[in-house]
């Protein structure tokens, strides 16, 4: 009974995870759960790519006077680590710019997929 019931559990939990998200939160809800999930080995690859992503995207979407209000971007990661779906929390001409650049980027293989990761922007003068 054990057993089957712990499998019932591992059954409904990756039910729960495959399910696409509906909306912005239930998305970045994913993404803090992954990312808090990754262990040092496969959080600091991740760090190291999302900061190259974010890097072009800023250098290709920044102008003299951007509206730097704080921004959110959560990216759905296959299997490879391309980036195939993105939800975005603000609505500023930079952070719709970023989220554009990051779509359909590469940032490395995740660890399970679909992944769920997180580029939180807040601009300090």
């Amino acid at each position: 009974m054990r057993v089957f019931l712990l499998a019932l559990g591992l059954c409904c939990t990756a039910s729960v995870h495959a399910q696409s998200p509906t909306d912005y939160t239930q998305a970045k809800q994913k993404a803090d759960a992954d990312e808090a999930s990754l262990s040092a080995t496969h959080s600091a690859p991740l760090l190291e790519a999302q900061e190259r992503v974010l890097g072009d995207g800023i250098a290709a979407c920044a102008t003299p006077n951007a509206d730097t209000s704080p921004f959110v971007v959560v990216a759905e990661l296959d299997a490879t680590g391309k980036v195939v779906r993105t939800w975005r929390e603000g609505g500023t001409p930079l952070a719709i710019c970023v989220q554009k650049q990051i779509n359909g980027k590469t940032l490395m293989a995740p660890p399970r997929a679909p992944f769920f990761t997180s580029f939180e922007l807040t601009f300090t003068p």
